[in-house]
């Protein structure tokens, strides 16, 4: 099954390793360390250029994990993958 995580960007469900809130992620220097590398390794991937990012995703994608930075709230895709389950 496939989920939309904002703009035109679709992804399979089942290559979702997790979804988190950037606002309570990012408090850990844990969090931004994981961030700051996935931009610096160019594994980011920006949903929307005109929204603010508000929450991130980790992806396996062909063997290799992404971060996708999503406008949409971590709640409502967790609530997208439930339906789909």
């Amino acid at each position: 099954m496939y989920i939309s995580i904002g703009g035109e960007t679709v992804l399979r469900s089942c290559d979702i390793v997790g979804v988190f809130d950037t606002d309570s992620v990012t408090v850990s220097k844990h969090s931004r360390d994981l961030l700051n590398t996935a931009e610096k390794e160019k594994r980011t991937v920006m949903v929307s250029m005109t929204e603010l990012p508000r929450s991130f995703l980790l992806v396996r994608e062909q063997g290799e994990i992404k971060l996708y930075l999503s406008p949409v709230a971590a709640g409502t895709l967790i609530g997208r993958i439930k339906k789909l389950k």
